[in-house]
């Protein structure tokens, strides 16, 4: 049997790099999977990879109003959700003297408001032993240059699990964080990583990483599905660094 045959998914940021290939691994074990994405032709591009097991809905994380509607969609088609994974997230790369109000706000809209509400509005629909899992980042443990409002809001979202973990426990819900490392997704580009430059930053980087490389999506996309499986029944409150070893350089 599929690890996560019966079992419905939920991924904000499902569209691309980690998310998407979270929902692709979580399909491949059985599971349905609902992706929330901000653009509309990359969430039905997604979809249409992904198959009947899958729908999209598009919104932003950072507006509240979007949860309901995924939370209303999710009932309608699927009834419950054994799996929550708030994925999606942002960050603007700049020295903290050079950070505006409309920035930070952004950031922690985002990366930490966003995760509370949408975990507290998913939270009815969600079966007893649901797994939660959260999207961190290496930057809330590791000091990395002009991250700090990323750092703290990433920083945020594991207290979330800590508390959660305890609070939902009459239930059984488990609840964790996937922190990654630099992992090879389109983020790069965002970041502002030209393709011709692409080459200098994958190997100053790597020349950072105990590994030597940078990580693969679909590796992190199996470390979500064994927070999400009955492979970490056992597992909660625990920040899962899939990060090459660079929180440790």
């Amino acid at each position: 049997m599929k690890k996560l045959s019966g079992k419905t998914a939920v991924i904000t940021g499902g569209n691309s790099g980690i998310g998407f290939a979270a929902a692709r691994a979580f399909v491949a074990e059985g599971a349905r999977v609902a992706i929330l994405g901000r653009r509309r032709q990359a969430v039905d591009d997604a979809v249409a990879q992904l198959g009947t097991a899958a729908f999209g809905v598009v919104g932003d994380v950072a507006e509240l109003s979007t949860h309901d509607r995924l939370v209303a969609e999710v009932r309608e088609r699927f009834g419950t959700i054994d799996i929550y994974m708030a994925n999606a997230g942002m960050n603007n790369i700049e020295p903290s003297p050079a950070v505006s109000v409309d920035s930070y706000d952004a950031q922690f809209g985002t990366n930490a408001r966003a995760v509370f509400f949408g975990v507290n509005k998913a939270l009815p629909l969600m079966r007893d032993r649901a797994s939660i899992i959260l999207t961190g980042s290496i930057a809330s443990a590791k000091v990395l240059e002009n991250h700090a409002v990323y750092a703290g809001s990433k920083a945020a979202i594991g207290a979330f699990a800590r508390a959660w973990a305890l609070e939902f426990k009459a239930r059984k819900i488990r609840v964790n964080v996937l922190s990654p490392g630099p992992t090879d997704t389109p983020i790069l580009e965002k970041l502002g990583v030209a393709e011709s430059d692409r080459p200098a930053f994958e190997q100053g980087m790597a020349s950072a990483i105990p590994l030597g490389r940078l990580g693969q999506p679909d590796e992190l996309a199996r470390a979500a599905l064994f927070l999400a499986s009955d492979d970490s029944s056992f597992i909660t409150g625990v920040d899962l660094r899939v990060d090459g070893g660079i929180a440790l350089a």
